[in-house]
């Protein structure tokens, strides 16, 4: 009985994990997610090191007519200083 009992649990564990990696491959190839946008996040690259970062996160400086966004302090004043 014991032995049953196990088994049962066992088959069940097993058919939880093949529905959940089931339920994800199906999430991530409608690439929305369960409540998640399908947009992602403005990024920006930093013209030094070339890092990515997030735009409302990186320091900005004005070039003329242009704005450049830099991933630190170090990088914006080594940009500046060519």
């Amino acid at each position: 009985m014991t032995r049953f009992l196990l088994i049962l649990v066992m088959i069940a564990l097993f058919l939880r994990a093949v529905w959940r990696l089931v339920v994800g491959i199906v999430d991530g190839a409608a690439s929305t997610g369960r409540g998640r946008s399908a947009r992602g996040v403005p990024m920006v690259r930093d013209p030094v090191c070339g890092t990515f970062v997030v735009r409302s996160r990186a320091l900005a400086a004005q070039f003329g007519d242009r704005t450049e966004y830099f991933c630190s302090e170090e990088c914006r004043r080594k940009y500046s200083g060519r």
